[in-house]
């Protein structure tokens, strides 16, 4: 029987995105280089890198200050630009006591 990844609530739904987002810079050599420097980290590092809930807010991050990229992601997608903004705030939101 398959296994379905099941979304359980907006903060998964944001890391969600954020993922798709990353293997779409995967897919642009020049984005993803750009990208990579920003970050500070390598290749090598990216796969491990995208377990952590503040890299996928720095792919957000990324995103939202690349405009022509964020369009074009966001057509790849089938999204609206405005939905990477609103998973850039659920991935920021911070329940209290830090837990995420």
């Amino acid at each position: 029987m398959p296994t379905e990844t099941r979304v359980t609530g907006p903060r998964d739904a944001a890391e969600r995105l954020a993922i798709l987002g990353l293997s779409y810079l995967a897919r642009q050599p020049e984005a993803l280089g750009r990208f990579l420097a920003l970050s500070g980290i390598g290749p090598d590092t990216l796969r491990q890198s995208a377990t952590d809930p503040a890299f996928l807010t720095g792919v957000l991050d990324f995103l939202l200050g690349e405009e022509p990229i964020l369009v074009a992601f966001a057509a790849d997608a089938g999204i609206k630009p405005a939905s990477v903004a609103h998973a850039r705030r659920v991935l920021a939101h911070r329940p209290e006591g830090g837990e995420t």
